[in-house]
């Protein structure tokens, strides 16, 4: 895994991305074959917006659930914590506490983040060493993400949280593999299965894409049959996006956000043109360097967009660099990865949702 060297305020951080590439065995890349459904894409000039449903069931407060601004005390409610203002930012809120739109940022859609919180788990079944994912069968990692989600809940009535799988779904590899493109998709079995899962919970599905050489449209089409599902949605991981010559987890990969700006059209696009309940596009940084012309990136009328901080370290630096990262360079929505084995320490929901904007998307490796 390629670590990059940070200095914050207090000293050193090394702080790395989500995991080794190189953790599972190489196999054959399969694509499924899908087209675009051209159904249902003619809309007369005097015909009504359509109101589509979302697909999934918050976990709802326990009963002694208390309201975040009942339970931070005055200064936290008027001051981000110390950490955060630790790169230079100002120490006072710009938007209320728990709060996770920066300030003067709408969302025009009725997608998943406008009124809830989403808490995922990562990984992939095929390897233990990427995430909780790997190292759970389906029902008992189920119920530990409903357990996890459930404390944010609790922690944040006022915007329940929604349990949410993160799937790898297309993973870099140290080789190059039969097609070349340090890339190999897991199985459209497994796939199914997770997609199957979330609406078995009536939870949601994040589908992940780690690129290797490939192009992030290319990724973003072979998992097409999928995004037509109402509760599945696109993740990008742009750490292990390399050029011709280097390797992922060797060489610090990078995206352009035009690129990225793609994907998020294309799935509105998707989105309109199968009458599909609103969409969010997640996308992962760590550092400033794997992600290039971020002002570009910006959400439509029918998606979201979230950036993800997804470094792992002291998590006083973490939450400096989400401050950094996330509220100095506002898009959307903001989200933040922890590392169960790697953060110290782990912080508690009350911590997470402190920060300035409180993140819409929690997820753990």
């Amino acid at each position: 895994m390629k670590k990059i060297l940070l200095l914050v305020a207090a000293g050193v951080l090394i702080l790395g991305a989500c995991a080794d590439p190189s953790a599972t065995e190489e196999s054959e890349k399969k694509a499924p074959t899908s087209e675009r459904d051209e159904s249902n894409t003619e809309k007369t000039e005097n015909e009504e917006p359509k109101e589509t449903e979302q697909p999934f069931k918050p976990l709802e407060p326990s009963e002694n659930a208390v309201s975040l601004k009942e339970s931070l005390s005055d200064m936290e409610q008027q001051e981000i914590p110390d950490m955060q203002a630790a790169l230079g930012g100002n120490p006072e809120r710009s938007v209320p506490a728990g709060e996770t739109l920066a300030k003067g940022v709408k969302d025009p859609s009725d997608g998943p983040l406008k009124d809830h919180r989403l808490v995922a788990y990562y990984g992939t079944p095929d390897s233990e060493n990427m995430g909780i994912l790997g190292e759970l069968e389906p029902e008992e990692y189920m119920k530990k993400l409903k357990e996890q989600t459930q404390a944010y809940s609790d922690a944040d009535p006022d915007r329940p949280a929604v349990p949410t799988i993160e799937l790898i779904t297309t993973m870099a590899q140290s080789e190059p593999g039969p097609d070349g493109d340090y890339v190999r998709m897991t199985s459209e079995e497994n796939i199914e299965r997770y997609v199957e899962l979330a609406e078995k919970h009536d939870a949601l599905v994040l589908l992940d894409v780690q690129l290797g050489t490939d192009t992030v449209m290319e990724q973003v089409k072979m998992i097409d049959k999928w995004l037509k599902h109402p509760h599945v949605h696109l993740a990008i991981d742009t750490e292990f996006h390399v050029a011709e010559g280097e390797k992922p987890g060797e060489d610090l990969g990078q995206v352009d956000g035009k690129e990225i700006q793609k994907a998020v059209e294309y799935v509105s696009e998707l989105t309109e043109k199968n009458d599909l309940p609103d969409k969010f596009v997640l996308v992962h940084q760590f550092t400033g360097d794997v992600l290039t012309n971020k002002e570009v990136i910006q959400p439509t009328d029918n998606v979201e967009v979230a950036i993800n901080f997804d470094g792992w370290g002291a998590s006083a630096d973490k939450q400096a660099l989400y401050g950094k990262y996330i509220r100095d360079e506002p898009k959307q929505y903001g989200a933040f990865k922890i590392f169960y084995d790697k953060d110290v320490p782990v912080l508690e929901p009350e911590d997470v949702l402190k920060m300035e904007p409180s993140p819409a998307i929690i997820n753990y490796q």
